[in-house]
């Protein structure tokens, strides 16, 4: 080989070593999940008497949701005397006058909210949070963002775990209300439902750190002092806080059996937002704590599994290295052999990738009496996760050299059913350049399919075809999205002769 080929084939074969790591890493999930399924959390006792609340609402322009989320969480059942609910509404848009409207209207009911409005959003969220607790009465904060809708009974179901007193914070897991909207929000589902029921819960049974998601919980007020208070230097607040309350000695619960309905997002273009926000505040959290976390008094297996998760979007940057060197690894390996090929390169590929399938699939079938039917999803889901490798890996190298942006909230448009529709309607974002580099590595790997095919490689094919896909969706679907018309606009733009 020349020097290009074996540079070229020793960078192929690092990359895919440490993706194979992380798959292994799934398993063990999996694993932690599994063994300790005897210990499913139960509350300590009755929490007696009953404390006061504050329920805090962050909103940023949210205006097609506002009002059902206060209206849900106005439907709580709880003791109206001890509950209060705070708007945190930054917002600029209309959405200021609904949440007043809304504010106004149970505030003549009876209920003790209150509406806050900042006048500039100084650490986003976290800032919202912050200066909420600074006038709350409630010895316990339960958070919702303004796409969930409460049942009635989320908090009498969750306050009973904090009869510990050591217990911190108490995670409900996220429902999905859109679900079967589309192809997007059903793979949605699947990576959300993945992320709670193994990851939260091998976490929490086998004694690791997990984090609060930023709603749907319910937080001890005095845990959140301890621990800090919110800060906002990192744009995964709530798992900035999370790390550091654990570092304290705080013991944080996850309740799988109590579900917090909630919208996932429709459109491409929303959905990569909210990616891109975790990723990048995933890493601004790993370069903030993580070495506080390595150097402090704890078991060895909380630090590491705390590493493998804060690391974890490191991933994304080498999916692109991955991208870029598996054509002309491919050919180099084919020169030398395919069935050399086939001993070293397909099982490292498949450790990487089953183990996806085998996360997926376990999660799906704890959950759901359909599980069979929902596993005809995991090659797509396996492509759309390829497919965001390059809007994560922006995301990560904007944490890692301290490139400071906004936090962007993530669209919500009251999408509910499979009559409703997001065109026409506020809040969508445009972005060009990302979405035509999807596409071309789209094509670069259609091309290389039918070289794979042509030189009769038919091992590798499916792998190709899982990059191929993923590229291709998340590129088109992204500029197909953000340049749809609104039916009645383009009608009237048609008779116009626009």
């Amino acid at each position: 080989m020349t020097p290009a080929e074996t540079l070229t084939l020793a960078a192929y074969f690092f990359v895919l070593i440490i993706l194979a790591v992380y798959g292994w890493h799934r398993y063990y999930l999996v694993y932690l999940y599994m063994a300790n399924r005897h210990k499913d959390p139960r509350p300590a006792g009755p929490l007696s008497p009953l404390p006061a609340v504050t329920i805090q609402l962050p909103l940023y322009n949210e205006m097609y949701v506002a009002d059902r989320l206060i209206d849900a969480v106005c439907g709580l059942d709880y003791p109206r005397e001890l509950l209060e609910i705070q708007v945190l509404d930054d917002s600029i848009d209309e959405t200021r006058t609904i949440a007043e409207s809304a504010v106004r209207r149970f505030a003549a009911e009876g209920f003790d909210i209150r509406y806050l409005h900042r006048a500039d959003r100084t650490g986003y969220k976290a800032g919202a949070l912050e200066a909420g607790l600074k006038v709350a009465r409630g010895e316990f904060v339960a958070i919702f963002d303004a796409d969930f809708i409460p049942r009635p009974d989320f908090l009498t179901q969750l306050l009973p775990y904090f009869a510990n007193p050591k217990v911190a914070m108490v995670q409900a897991r996220w429902g999905h209300i859109n679900q079967d909207y589309s192809l997007l929000t059903k793979i949605q589902s699947i990576l959300l439902d993945g992320h709670f029921v193994l990851e939260h819960g091998g976490r929490h049974r086998a004694g690791r750190f997990f984090n609060f998601n930023g709603t749907a919980g319910i937080w001890r007020r005095v845990a959140i002092d301890d621990a800090g208070g919110w800060q906002h230097d990192t744009l995964t607040e709530d798992l900035d806080l999370s790390y550091r309350a654990q570092l304290r000695g705080w013991q944080f619960v996850f309740a799988p059996h109590v579900i917090a309905p909630a919208e996932v997002p429709v459109e491409m273009n929303g959905f990569k937002s909210q990616q891109h926000r975790w990723a990048k505040g995933s890493i601004q959290t790993c370069r903030k704590l993580l070495p506080r976390i390595l150097s402090a008094d704890i078991p060895l297996g909380v630090k590491a599994e705390a590493f493998f998760h804060l690391t974890a979007n490191f991933n994304y940057p080498l999916m692109c290295v991955l991208s870029v060197l598996m054509f002309p690894a491919m050919k180099i390996r084919y020169n030398m052999g395919w069935y050399e090929m086939l001993l070293i390169d397909v099982p490292l590929f498949f450790a990487a990738t089953f183990s996806v399938c085998n996360f997926y699939m376990i999660c799906q079938r704890e959950i759901h009496h359909d599980w069979r039917a929902r596993t005809r999803y995991l090659p797509f889901l396996m492509s759309i996760g390829i497919g965001l490798c390059i809007n994560n890996t922006k995301a990560v190298f904007e944490a890692l050299f301290n490139k400071q942006t906004e936090f962007t909230r993530t669209p919500k448009y009251r999408i509910e059913g499979a009559g409703d529709d997001f065109v026409g309607k506020k809040y969508r974002q445009s972005v060009i350049v990302q979405p035509l580099i999807e596409l071309g590595l789209g094509l670069y790997f259609t091309w290389t399919v039918f070289y794979a095919l042509a030189s009769q490689i038919y091992a590798t094919v499916p792998f190709l075809v899982l990059f191929q896909i993923g590229f291709l969706y998340t590129g088109l679907l992204s500029l197909v999205q953000q340049f749809a018309e609104d039916p009645v606009v383009l009608k009237t733009q048609v008779a116009s002769g626009k």
